[in-house]
């Protein structure tokens, strides 16, 4: 049997081979000729400006904070080197980009994200500008008029000594994990948010570069590497969110289309219906009937015998079992439709009252339960001389599924 990565892991994928490619890199890198040396100096550059662009017409806001921390602080160190690698310049920018770009990481990553134009967004503009200004009257310590060479002393603290990442910089980047994993972690057990990994993965990417900072084609790689993990999270992101169903965690109709385009001859449709679904939402509550559609898709998606569950819409779902004919699919369906049947729902009255801005009668007074039992209805159809191709077989399963409403309800029917 293959093993298959739980998708909750998925999001890892492109990250770990991103740092793959990146060491790969190193190794050949050598043998490059002498026209293309130059990119390990020059790629960041385009790619965290690729990343900033993907972010920023994307709308991910924090994203954006990354990609820009990460371009001014290349670009800053890059400028210092010019003073020479064991000038003082060169000390306080990497000092100062150490303690900076994990911290811009970890605000991005406690506050709320809001998209890229949020009417607030200017004040991340102005501390970026702070930050910039700030480096600079660092970084020209002793060496203008208005910028003492007090900040020498400061540098020299134990905190910000290096090399090669001073402490106070190692904490910060394991603070900005932390934080992107936290934010990361997968609430409802099948997925981690991409966006975030990638974060996660993109600091982690930044911080072997600072480690090896004296080395300017390490430092280079791995900040490219950093970008081009954010430009394939943000995109991962994206997909996602057009592809899967926010609510249930099931794949989308998009997702659905996808699939019925790619079925070869043999295939079973299932259309899946929650039995008298309106009536649970007035009721109990959008928000119990959204605990119910969840629900139903649990039992949906651990369907055996190849089929894949997908959200059609509202309180419908579809079920694809490519290659298989319906004899084979049908104890499935049963066994699916009785799981749910069996699986009793306790609603707790607080939470009706709850969702309606009601309080309990008294404090103190014990919430009133009711157990609900959730029914659903479900056509099967396959492919004949009436319904030869995906799209007519979806109607015929569709029809059928209305053949088992008519019938009672909580059945399957072809």
């Amino acid at each position: 049997m293959a093993y298959r990565l739980p998708p909750a892991l998925t999001p890892l994928i492109a990250p770990a081979l991103i740092l793959l490619v990146a060491m790969l890199a190193l190794a050949v890198g050598p043998a490059l000729p002498a026209s293309l040396s130059g990119l390990k100096e020059l790629g960041p550059y385009a790619v965290l400006l690729a990343a900033a662009g993907v972010a920023y017409g994307f709308n991910r806001g924090r994203a954006l904070v990354a990609a820009v921390s990460l371009l001014l602080a290349y670009v800053g160190y890059r400028a210092a080197l010019d003073f020479g690698p064991l000038s003082y310049p060169a000390h306080a920018v990497y000092i100062a980009i150490v303690v900076l770009v994990p911290g811009n990481f970890i605000a991005a990553l406690v506050l709320a994200e809001r998209g890229v134009r949020f009417h607030y967004n200017y004040r991340w503009l102005l501390a970026v500008l702070a930050e910039i200004a700030l480096v600079a009257w660092i970084a020209s310590a002793g060496h203008s008029a208005v910028a003492g060479s007090v900040w020498h002393r400061v540098l020299e603290h134990w905190l910000l000594r290096s090399p090669p990442t001073p402490w106070l910089g190692r904490v910060l980047f394991a603070g900005a994990v932390v934080a992107a994993v936290w934010r990361a972690w997968p609430r409802d057990d099948t997925h981690a948010a991409p966006l975030e990994v990638g974060l996660a993965a993109s600091v982690a990417a930044f911080f072997i570069a600072c480690e090896w900072a004296t080395h300017p084609g390490v430092f280079g790689v791995y900040t490219s590497a950093a970008g081009v993990i954010m430009i394939f999270a943000v995109l991962h992101e994206s997909h996602r969110m057009a592809f899967r169903d926010e609510l249930t965690g099931l794949p989308s109709r998009r997702a659905l289309q996808e699939e019925l385009a790619a079925l070869g001859p043999t295939y079973t449709i299932a259309m899946v219906d929650v039995d008298h679904f309106k009536l649970f939402n007035d009721t109990h509550g959008h928000a119990v009937g959204d605990q119910v559609l969840k629900m139903v898709a649990v039992h949906l998606a651990a369907v055996q015998g190849g089929g894949r569950a997908f959200r059609y819409g509202g309180e419908e779902f579809t079920l694809v079992f490519a290659g298989a004919a319906p004899p084979l699919v049908l104890p499935q369906l049963e066994a699916v439709r009785g799981a749910i049947e069996q699986h009793a729902m306790v609603i707790r009255d607080e939470d009706r009252r709850a969702e309606a801005g009601q309080k309990l009668p008294h404090k103190g007074a014990r919430p009133l339960e009711q157990v609900l039992s959730v029914t659903v209805s479900i056509g099967v159809a396959a492919p004949g001389r009436r319904a030869s191709t995906p799209s007519d077989v979806m109607k015929a399963a569709d029809a059928a599924l209305y053949r088992a409403k008519q019938a009672g309800r909580n059945r399957v029917a072809r």
